[in-house]
């Protein structure tokens, strides 16, 4: 019983957390873009994070345009997730230094699989919905047309099909296995602590 019950306290702390920290990320992300604030879905994602960003943005400012207290919010909403989870797997907290690394790796490893999973929304909306106004089509393609764009710039579209995403699909997974698996390695990252990495 105590096993079932620690198992369903961790199911609820890698869900509720990694939601929270995805919110958080596309926060950062679409001011990054300097997606449109009075969308729907940003107004939400904005309300349901200033609780938490406002008392930090008076001790972190932004720098050249990037929202630092972003970041640091998903560190520290990344930690206390490992933090928890240690805790009900019956075991201590780690080294803080070493959850502040797996923490960083975590939120590498999210940004790439937001953008992973962006394309892949946007390449089925080109095919489905091309145009569409939908808030949350709108964002998608806020988020990732910077990104191929500079892969269009390298890669044209050839006899009118666009294979730029393949091959951001291809520099992803180069990432998630050069940076983010070397690091995690590294620093000893338990495997399945952080599920997305």
């Amino acid at each position: 019983m105590a096993q079932s019950l620690a198992t369903v306290g961790i199911y609820l702390v890698e869900t509720l957390f990694t939601l929270y920290i995805l919110t958080i990320l596309l926060r950062f992300l679409l001011q990054t873009v300097r997606a449109d604030f009075y969308n729907p879905i940003s107004q939400a994602i904005v309300k349901i994070t200033d609780p938490a960003l406002k008392p930090l943005r008076r001790i972190i400012p932004g720098f050249g345009g990037i929202d630092l207290a972003s970041l640091f919010l998903a560190l520290i909403v990344q930690t206390a997730a490992i933090c928890l989870i240690a805790l009900l797997l019956g075991g201590q907290i780690p080294n803080l230094l070493l959850v502040i690394g797996w923490s960083l790796v975590g939120i590498m490893s999210m940004v790439l699989n937001i953008y992973f999973f962006a394309i892949i929304v946007v390449i089925i909306l080109s095919w489905v919905a091309p145009n569409s106004h939908n808030p949350a089509a709108v964002l998608i393609y806020q988020i990732t047309e910077p990104v191929m764009r500079r892969a269009r710039s390298i890669i044209p579209p050839i006899g009118g099909l666009d294979i730029s995403p393949i091959f951001i699909f291809i520099g992803i997974n180069i990432l998630k296995i050069l940076v983010i698996g070397n690091l995690a390695a590294a620093l000893a990252l338990p495997r399945g602590l952080i599920p997305w990495v």
